[in-house]
This record gives C-alpha cells, sequence and structure tokens, in this order.
C-alpha cells in the first residue's frame, strides 16, 4: 500500500465524524466517501463509487436497527451512542469498499499509462486489518489534537495567568482553544485536492437528501437546485459536542493535569450521548434556544460542503435509489421528516 495512498485513507477516517450524518427510525441520511456517496434508509443502505473509467458501482446491505437488536439502545443518552456507533461503524466500511474501489482502480490506470508496471506490484485491495490500525490512529490522533492539545496549552497558559485557575474560565479557554483546532484543521484540509473533492460528494449527498425531502422527483436537475448545508450533519454534531464539553468539563473537580486528560476521554461516550439528544430535540423544534446551538454547524458546513458537479450528484442519486429499492424489498416504509 503506497504512502499517499493511506495518508488519503487515513485523512478521510479522520474526517469521519464530520461527513456521517447518523439518524435512527424514519430518515434518509448519508455519506460522502472516496469518489462516491454512502445513503442509508432505516433498514438498508447503499454505497456507490464512480471508478476511474467512469463506471458506477454500488454494494447494498440491509441494515438492522441498533435498539431493535439491542433494546438498551432504546433509552436517552444511550440511543445515541447506538446510532453514533452504527453511523461510525458503516462509515468504515463504507469507506473500506469506496477506497477500494476507487484507490485500486486509479494505481492500476497509473501502471497502464506506466507500461503496465507501476512499481512492479499489482494494488492490492485494504484488508480490514489496514483499516484497523488506521482506525486506530486516528482515534490516537484525535486524543492528541483535541484532548491532549488544548489542554495541555491551557495548563501552560495557567502559569503565567493566575486566572486561569477559576474552574469556568480555565475550561472556557480549553474549549476555545479546541475550536480554533478543529477550524484550522478543517480548513487546512479542505485545501487539499483529493479532500475537496470528499466534500463536493459530501455536497451532492446533502443536496439530494433534500430532493428526497422535498417530495419532488429526484433527479440531477432538481437536486442541483437545493443548497449543500444540511442540518443533519456530522460537522452540526461535532460543535455541539465541543460547546457542551465546555459545560461538563467545568463542573470537574480536579484540579491536576492527568486527572483531567483521563477525565475528558472516559466522559466521551455521556457527551456524545448528550449531544445527540440536544441535535434531536433541536431538530424537532426549529426555533428554539438549544436550536441555536447548531447553527455554528449550518455555517462551518461552508467548508466541509462544496457545489458539487453533475456526475457527482448522479452518483448520490445512484447510492439513494439503491438504498430505497432494497428497502422496498424488505417492506421498510421511507417518511418524510
Amino acid at each position: 500500500m503506497s504512502v499517499r495512498r493511506y495518508i488519503r485513507l487515513a485523512a478521510h477516517t479522520q474526517l469521519l465524524p464530520v461527513l456521517e450524518s447518523g439518524e435512527e427510525t424514519t430518515l434518509i441520511g448519508g455519506q460522502a466517501v472516496m469518489e462516491g456517496v454512502m445513503m442509508r434508509s432505516p433498514q438498508s443502505y447503499c454505497v456507490a463509487v464512480r471508478k476511474p473509467d467512469g463506471e458506477i458501482i454500488t454494494i447494498s446491505k440491509p441494515l438492522a436497527k441498533v435498539a431493535d437488536r439491542y433494546p438498551i439502545f432504546k433509552y436517552p443518552l444511550l440511543r445515541g451512542l447506538g446510532t453514533l456507533g452504527q453511523a461510525m461503524k458503516l462509515g468504515i466500511e463504507a469507506l473500506q469498499f469506496s477506497a477500494n474501489a476507487a484507490l485500486t482502480e486509479e494505481e492500476k490506470s497509473k501502471a497502464g499509462e506506466k507500461g503496465g508496471d507501476a512499481g512492479g506490484a499489482e494494488p492490492k485491495p485494504i484488508s480490514g486489518w489496514v483499516m484497523g490500525a488506521n482506525l486506530a490512529f486516528s482515534l490516537l490522533f484525535f486524543f492528541f489534537l483535541y484532548k491532549f492539545v488544548p489542554l495541555w496549552l491551557t495548563t501552560q497558559m495557567q502559569k503565567s495567568l493566575p486566572q486561569l485557575s477559576n474552574q469556568i474560565l480555565f475550561n472556557l479557554v480549553d474549549g476555545v482553544i479546541r475550536i480554533v483546532i478543529f477550524l484550522a484543521f478543517l480548513y487546512g484540509i479542505s485545501r487539499w485536492k483529493d479532500i475537496h473533492r470528499v466534500f463536493e460528494f459530501h455536497g451532492a449527498e446533502h443536496r439530494v437528501v433534500f430532493n428526497f425531502e422535498s417530495g419532488k422527483p429526484v433527479t440531477v436537475p432538481t437536486a442541483q437546485s437545493f443548497v449543500t448545508f444540511h442540518p443533519r450533519c456530522g460537522t452540526s454534531f461535532l460543535i455541539v459536542v465541543m460547546l457542551i464539553s465546555m459545560c461538563i468539563y467545568a463542573l470537574l473537580p480536579f484540579q491536576d493535569f492527568v486527572s483531567k486528560f483521563v477525565s475528558r476521554i472516559l466522559l466521551m461516550p455521556v457527551i456524545a450521548g448528550l449531544s445527540y439528544e440536544i441535535i434531536r430535540f433541536a431538530a424537532k423544534r426549529p426555533g428554539s434556544l438549544l436550536s441555536l446551538m447548531t447553527a455554528p454547524g449550518l455555517w462551518l458546513q461552508r467548508i466541509t460542503t462544496q457545489t458539487p458537479a453533475d456526475d457527482q450528484t448522479e452518483v448520490a442519486i445512484v447510492a439513494l435509489e439503491g438504498a430505497m429499492e432494497l428497502e422496498r424489498q424488505q417492506g421498510g416504509k421511507l417518511v418524510i421528516a
């Protein structure tokens, strides 16, 4: 596996929470993948990827609801963890399929251009252990960038600014640093051509979902008339997580660096579950005070979603049609929320 290929995979894995929209029950949601889109319905999902030769390939599978398999995930806070966990699992599977389709074919094409030899080896499909190692690296990178670095910087600032001994002020500064790092990371990685294309597919996914929710026939021209900013986006979720984190951390009694760092990691499931409930509440009550917390996520989608080309929107429609066809075969009913 080439270094560039692995870096692209690692970068995309790091962006999974931004690119996916985990939802339960009756809604259509999706996720951008490499050169394609994954669309999910209540009981199925479909991944569509355009290969370098222009062919669109798909994979569709049934999707059991987490709450049906494990009733404990029907309860508040826990239902968010179940939904998000399933969304991440699907995201990894969809990413592996798209990476094998897009990157392997891309390397084959380059090999053909060089006379059939691109280093002497046929590009191999990305294996499960490679995806596992990539996921582990991404998780460690997440802990380091968004947990360790903000806390360490704030602790260093506290040495010269005694005012930061105040628990609320300390965590406010820590949270602001975390958000700045997140914004800088997103903006920086969006300048990479490969990731910019992913954000275009992200925009295509949102437009097609909007088209479906409007009740109008889902076509490329109709989908292209919608905006790319959607409230049920992982970008909005992450912003809410960061805002809730600032409030939760301010309540912790810990003073030393190690205790603060460990508690930030251990409380991730609680914060994620609470953030999911807030997003869920805000989606059902537009204009409420809590809905204001999701507004920054919509603003941030100016980075994480880009205007897609017609052929990218076509891929998103193929993914939607594949998910809906399998849904119909299973007797599922799609309801516009």
